[in-house]
């Protein structure tokens, strides 16, 4: 035989090899189907090569391997084929990260066949040949190969040099798919970022507010909108009513009719009588024609009577005959005149105290009590005080031409402010401040209050903001003492003057300023410039 004949079958395994691997790289680069294009290539290496079983296996997150890709292995041989770290002679290959070569499975102790595929029993000597997949460096799988040395009569170094290549094409193509996999998930993360960012907070007309408070007002607000039904808006003075009561209109079916406002507090029983029925011409001294009233005016809209906890008991029945009839005769006149209005009303008056009292009459608290929204005080809403200082601030600079904005250190002053006068005073404190900085920046040397000039200052010492509803009963108060001891107290005893309150507060809690601050509900601050106000001198005990 020649030597050109002998050489004949390793030129034709060289040749068969670069065939593989050309088909192998075509299948890994066909599609980002990671497990579709291993399972394709594994065929074509062991058509092409005939070898019984490939397999690749891959470290998973949790440092398992898992077998991902075979061929020669049914679903179920597939599915058997799992390993803890560092087990048998994947485990060792992954450790290690160098190729190794059993000539005999059979005389392996380590080889745990795990998948079950081959049949040791039956005397068949079976070569198995495993090759470390990395990527980047590190070890993530690895691809192995069984080799029937019963009918093979190569070299299984030739195999092994196969295998590296298809290893090092497997590792390439598994870091793409991890790198575009990573990528995918990068850009879905920005893009929902980006939408939620986009996304409209949930908010009314006008309306400021991202707190969990006024998220629930706002739920209360479009379910009250949806009906016809009378709406009581309960809060303190400066909360939010009026705004409130024109969100409820601007959603509700009545939108394209009037929004018609009326402050009760503002007006004498008779004026206010002429202002909500209007008069007829004659009707008394001055009356030289006749006037429509609130109540025609805002025909086929909306009427909001704020403060309507301060109307009279004579003009409350006027009113009770007007909720109940949806009619009304004019000031002099004796002509019904009906009329289809959606009602609003609004108070920061303990009304329920009020009925107790005989100041306001039940059945009129009944008709107007149908959908009853407390708005919070600007103290249980504190997320929101920033955007509110923000907006205010940013309108205050587009009237005035400014350009002026909130330093950390003026942020943090007014969230600690306690705030009787609620977003109103804020609204004022903002305007105020802004009116007399110089620079661009508000700064907190720059605020009312740290020059002892907060208006508001002693109002919450002086006396307790009225309640929108019912008051609790008075139960006993654990007050801090230093050292984390408690003392119970009762409610804080009424006082002639703001002055004799501080001094008791002080004197009960031993001259510590911090103690009397949190006894009448203050800030610790607050309790110092009050001190300074009033010529408190500080005992020394």
């Amino acid at each position: 035989m020649s030597a050109r004949q002998a050489a004949n079958p390793w030129e034709k395994r060289r040749s068969l090899e670069l065939i593989t691997l050309y088909e192998i790289s075509k299948i890994l680069s066909s599609s980002l189907d990671i497990h579709k294009t291993l399972r394709e290539a594994l065929n074509v290496l062991s058509s092409h090569m005939h070898l019984p079983r490939c397999m690749i296996s891959l470290v998973q997150e949790n440092t398992d391997v898992h077998v991902i890709g075979a061929a020669g292995l049914s679903r179920e041989e597939i599915a058997r084929g799992q390993l803890r770290k560092g087990e048998g002679i994947v485990g060792k290959i992954i450790k290690t990260g160098i190729p190794i070569v059993l000539h005999d499975i059979a005389d392996e102790p380590h080889f745990l066949n795990r998948t079950g595929s081959r049949d040791l029993s039956s005397g068949q000597k079976i070569a198995y040949i495993g090759i470390p997949i990395k990527a980047v460096g590190e070890t993530i799988g690895v691809l192995g190969a069984d080799r029937d040395m019963t009918t093979y009569h190569g070299y299984l170094e030739h195999d092994v040099r196969l295998l590296k290549m298809v290893a090092n094409l497997v590792g390439q193509a598994i870091r793409l798919h991890q790198l575009v996999a990573a990528e995918r998930e990068q850009r879905m993360k920005e893009q929902h970022r980006l939408q939620k960012a986009a996304a409209p907070v949930r908010g009314l007309v006008n309306v400021i507010g991202e707190s969990q408070r006024m998220q629930e007002v706002f739920a209360e607000v479009e379910r009250a909108a949806a009906v016809q039904s009378t709406v009581l808006l309960r809060g303190e003075t400066g909360t939010g009513k009026e705004v409130i009561a024109h969100a409820i209109h601007h959603l509700s079916s009545r939108r394209k009719g009037p929004f018609v406002r009326v402050n009760c507090a503002a007006l004498s029983e008779t004026l206010l009588e002429s202002e909500l029925f209007g008069h007829e011409k004659g009707a008394f001294t001055g009356a030289t024609q006749e006037r429509k009233g609130r109540f025609e005016m805002a025909h086929g809209g909306t009427l909001f009577l704020d403060e309507i906890g301060d109307v009279s008991p004579n003009f409350q029945v006027k009113l009770l005959r007007v909720l109940q009839e949806r009619e009304f005769e004019r000031v002099g006149g004796n002509r019904p005149i009906q009329v289809d209005v959606r009602l609003i009303v609004a108070t920061n008056r303990n009304l329920e105290e009020a009925v107790l009292k005989g100041e306001f009459r039940a059945d009129l608290y009944f008709r107007i009590n149908v959908i009853s929204i407390l708005l919070p005080p600007l103290r249980e809403r504190r997320d929101d005080i920033f955007l509110l200082a923000d907006h205010f601030l940013e309108r205050f600079n587009r009237t005035n031409q400014r350009q002026l904005t909130l330093s950390p250190e003026a942020k943090q002053i007014l969230a600690e402010c306690y705030w009787p006068g609620n977003v109103r005073e804020l609204e004022n404190c903002v305007e105020r401040t802004a009116a007399m900085s110089r620079g661009k920046a508000i700064r907190d040397i720059n605020l009312p209050c740290q020059k002892n000039m907060c208006f508001s200052l002693a109002l919450r010492p002086i006396s307790q903001i009225s309640s929108p509803v019912p008051a609790a009963p008075a139960e006993p108060v654990a007050a801090s003492l230093p050292g984390g001891d408690t003392q119970t107290r009762g409610r804080v005893p009424e006082f002639k003057s703001p002055r004799d309150r501080l001094v008791w507060a002080m004197e009960e809690c031993g001259w510590v300023q911090a103690k009397a601050a949190r006894l009448l509900g203050m800030t610790t601050r607050q309790m110092h410039y009050a001190l300074q106000k009033y010529h408190i001198e500080i005992k020394k005990l």
